[in-house]
């Protein structure tokens, strides 16, 4: 796959590795919102189809690309916590339970839990690897016959490291437990398939690698919460809510499946253009094509930083969209900052950690620039 900068409006001279907290839009995105405002300043053009038909077909898109067949299993929704919130509210714990969550996971995959674990006298497990040890027999060893739920991402929002998604939905299926995926920073640009990995839910922000808007986001919902309650009443995710004329014919019965998890307003004209087209360009990408270029553009910068004194996971149990680099001890990091951002270098840093997170429009010169504003200060 070529380099993707000319549909991005990124200058020349900025070196952005920092997608994993906020993604840049792609021409085609922008002008899709512009579409949105044009509509939404004449709202006489709106017709009622207009609140349903887009978002059908968003949903049907982020369906195609995680794999399900059937796209009312998708809800769209505002953000992750929103998401993790449904979950938690359909579901009964007893005393004792455990709900099982990685070290320093992010937060708005844990207050829902803690909650949840609150209300019911359960017990938040928090899985960490002993020196030397591997993620995946760290957090299979922690899958016990108390464990109730699993709360994870694909991979650890901070430094990238793969979780054997596959081994650990086996377990959790043999002692009744659920899997609740956050793949907020692998989906899109990383393989995944709800057919293979068959979570009980799967919540993915938007904004990220799915270059939606901020305030964007999906989730899946398994047969375990088909006939669940959402966190709030809307009209449209009521039955034949598309006919207006009997709105107030109050309807008790929810669409199906998780159509009664969308969120109200959901069909809103400038956010669901954006994410549409954003949707389409990722499938048309599609996530192995970017993660074998992420690949291809810093698997040697990743060495010389190895070589530097750097401390980055074997690229065998990582991510390379995504990845931590633990700076050598002694390095100053206020210096590091400072020529970064002289040399517009955006990165994210996470105490002696920095964070990399490239995509189609970086280059291996990028990594190139990384790697030397590092060195200089050593």
């Amino acid at each position: 796959m070529q380099n993707q900068k000319h549909l991005f409006d990124i200058p020349d001279d900025i070196t952005y590795l920092n997608i994993a907290s906020q993604s840049p839009a792609f021409k085609a995105i922008y002008e899709a919102g512009l579409r949105g405002l044009k509509q939404k300043s004449r709202p006489y053009t709106i017709l009622g189809s207009d609140y349903f038909e887009p978002v059908v077909e968003l949903k049907k898109l982020f369906a195609e690309l995680i794999d399900v067949e059937d796209y009312n299993r998708i809800a769209t929704i505002p953000s992750v916590s929103y998401g993790m919130a449904t979950v938690a509210n359909n579901i009964t714990l007893n005393k004792g339970d455990e709900i099982l969550v990685i070290d320093e996971q992010f937060p708005s995959n844990y207050y829902s839990w803690k909650k949840l674990a609150n209300t019911y006298n359960a017990i938040i497990k928090t899985v960490c690897p002993v020196k030397g040890e591997r993620w995946d027999t760290t957090i299979l060893e922690a899958i016990t016959d108390k464990t109730a739920i699993v709360a994870m991402g694909n991979i650890h929002w901070s430094n990238g490291s793969l979780f054997d998604l596959k081994a650990i939905r086996k377990k959790t299926k043999q002692l009744n437990a659920l899997l609740i995926i956050d793949g907020s920073q692998s989906i899109g640009s990383l393989p995944f398939s709800v057919k293979d990995i068959q979570p009980d839910a799967l919540i993915c922000a938007g904004y990220k690698w799915l270059f939606g808007p901020y305030g964007s986001a999906y989730a899946y919902f398994g047969e375990y919460f088909d006939n669940g309650e959402p966190i709030e009443e809307n009209w449209s995710n009521r039955l034949d809510s598309e006919n207006f004329a009997s709105l107030t014919n109050y309807q008790p019965k929810y669409k199906p499946l998780a159509n009664r998890y969308t969120v109200g307003e959901s069909g809103n004209f400038i956010y669901v253009q954006m994410q549409i087209e954003a949707l389409k360009q990722v499938i048309k990408w599609t996530p192995k094509a970017i993660q074998d270029y992420c690949k291809s553009i810093s698997f040697e910068a990743s060495k010389e930083l190895s070589e530097l004194g750097c401390i980055i996971e074997d690229h065998n149990y990582r991510t390379h969209h995504l990845f931590g680099v633990k700076l050598p001890e002694g390095l100053d990091i206020i210096k590091l900052k400072a020529n970064l951002l002289d040399q517009n270098i955006f990165v994210s840093f996470r105490g002696e950690y920095i964070r990399v997170s490239c995509h189609l429009y970086n280059t291996k010169k990028d990594f190139d620039t990384l790697v030397n504003c590092i060195k200089s200060v050593l």
